[in-house]
């Protein structure tokens, strides 16, 4: 950021207010079709409000926007590839019968009762392992979705759970990117930075699992009489085998090789085709939808639309067609179209100051332990709110208190804590973020549906302000505060 002026906070709002009162309009319009095409023009239009009061007023020249954008996009690159991978992962997996099989014992051996607080475990040792939710969440996730639908439980409910464990497993890894991210950011050694997150992160996990615990034993066996239904309807439609399951299975061993996200899922998705081919010709030959064509030919396009298109099964029973049917890559453009849509508008708010400015705001409250970690995680999720992706988020928070707490005399593994427990976990409970975005489409669940439940996620930062609040684990300043010092942030 050049020496120049800074737009006042309140002209720095401006943008923010006209996206937010845009996305009202928007909601209120267009329900949950809103991001089908009105959230991605909300965003464009905040980012043109953004643009325009910086050039008329400000005299930012239209070059420092187009490079901040390009450095961003570069950036967001590799996710924008990643959701085309998941949404391979998701049709090949399903047509290749991974998914029905994993559903059609998954009913039968889980209890309605324990199914949120298993499906939470699940997803925390899956996280745990690969280190990424993304991955996790497309995976076992959406698996575990699928049989909590056929058990009866509430897809929220189901959501909030699978988010909730991936999250924890996200955090606590030493393989995730977000972990990674958060201790080379503030200058922490990453095992460091680990065992100083058990302490809010740990408590937040046990009071989720609490929860989803009393909330599954409100469930009664009425899921269970759905049970024959689909057991019946998936063995009569696909081709229910164990061997389905050496995909996950491989899937499994590449991520614990510490193979690239990306490679494991168009990996993945590459031995689901390879399973269906061999497996379930018929459901291939089906979606291909031209009886004119050869076996070898149907199957192949039957194949290339389950990577690509939307599939449909016909199982003789109305709700499991809808669970069996897949949108592959092309589900995901919408929420692609929405990421470039809202990383303009971080990035013009970069580029102008004015996200500098709000924050400088924030960063004055700064008067005590509590205040300073509060200001931290607020910070955090005013840019999961504003940037619209949790890694600028993390960079951003680091590099704005990174000093501040050097001053005040705060072991900067503090900071790399609450910007954890803010940034990476609030990103997937924010609509228009990549996570939010990314999850809601993988799952199928709006996620302001799913938003309630994800306890973990609105636990964090609550615990990381009690356990400010309360002072402990927290090291005394190693250097008093002097009255009258400030620091000049826009070095």
């Amino acid at each position: 950021m050049t020496h120049r002026e800074l737009p006042h906070p309140l002209v720095a709002a401006i943008p923010i207010v006209a996206l937010i009162g845009l996305l009202v309009v928007v909601i209120i319009l267009f329900g949950s079709d809103s991001l089908m095409g009105g959230s991605q023009t909300a965003l464009i239009f905040g980012f043109a409000v953004c643009v325009t009061i910086s050039m008329l007023f400000y005299k930012v020249s239209w070059q420092t926007f187009e490079q901040q954008m390009a450095k961003t996009m570069s950036g967001i690159f590799i996710t924008l590839m990643i959701l085309l991978a998941v949404g391979m992962l998701a049709g090949s997996w399903m047509v290749s019968g991974v998914v029905p099989t994993l559903i059609y014992y998954g009913v039968q051996i889980l209890s309605p009762r324990f199914f949120l607080v298993c499906a939470c475990v699940i997803c925390s040792l899956v996280s745990l392992l690969s280190g990424s939710s993304w991955t996790t969440i497309a995976t076992i996730g959406v698996a575990l979705l699928a049989v909590g639908q056929a058990l009866g439980v509430s897809t929220a409910w189901t959501a909030g759970a699978i988010i909730s464990g991936a999250y924890f497993g996200d955090k606590m890894s030493p393989l995730s990117d977000t972990t990674i991210l958060a201790s080379s950011a503030t200058g922490v050694d990453i095992f460091v930075h680990i065992r100083y997150m058990m302490y809010t992160t740990v408590p937040a996990l046990l009071l989720s699992l609490i929860i989803f615990t009393i909330a599954g034993l409100g469930h009664g066996t009425a899921g269970a009489l759905h049970i024959e239904q689909y057991t019946q309807g998936l063995s009569s439609t696909f081709n229910i085998s164990l061997w389905t399951l050496l995909v996950p299975v491989a899937t499994g061993v590449l991520i614990a090789r510490k193979v690239p996200s990306l490679i494991v899922l168009f990996a993945s998705a590459v031995m689901a085709g390879i399973v269906a081919i061999i497996l379930q010709p018929h459901i291939l030959t089906q979606i291909a939808g031209d009886p004119s064509l050869g076996k070898a030919a149907a199957m192949t396009r039957g194949l290339v639309i389950s990577y690509y298109g939307s599939t449909s099964v016909d199982t003789g029973f109305a709700a499991l067609n809808e669970l069996v049917s897949t949108r592959g890559m092309t589900g995901m453009l919408n929420t692609i179209w929405l990421i470039i849509c809202a990383m303009c508008f971080g990035s013009a708010m970069v580029a102008s100051g004015m996200l500098e400015s709000i924050t400088r705001v924030i960063i004055r409250w700064v008067r005590s332990r509590f205040t300073l970690v509060g200001s931290t995680a607020l910070t955090g999720l005013f840019l999961n709110l504003t940037t619209g992706d949790q890694f600028i988020s993390i960079v951003l928070g680091a590099d704005m208190f990174r000093e501040v707490y050097k001053q005040e005399g705060y072991e900067l593994r503090l900071l790399s804590r609450t910007t954890e427990d803010s940034a990476t976990v609030t990103s997937v409970l924010v609509p228009w973020n990549t996570c939010g975005m990314t999850q809601a489409t993988v799952l199928g669940v709006p996620t302001l549906v799913y938003l309630p439940y994800c306890f973990f996620n609105l636990l964090c930062p609550l615990m990381t302000l009690l356990i400010a609040a309360l002072g402990w684990k927290i090291a005394p300043p190693s250097i008093p505060p002097k009255e009258g010092e400030y620091i000049d942030f826009s070095r």
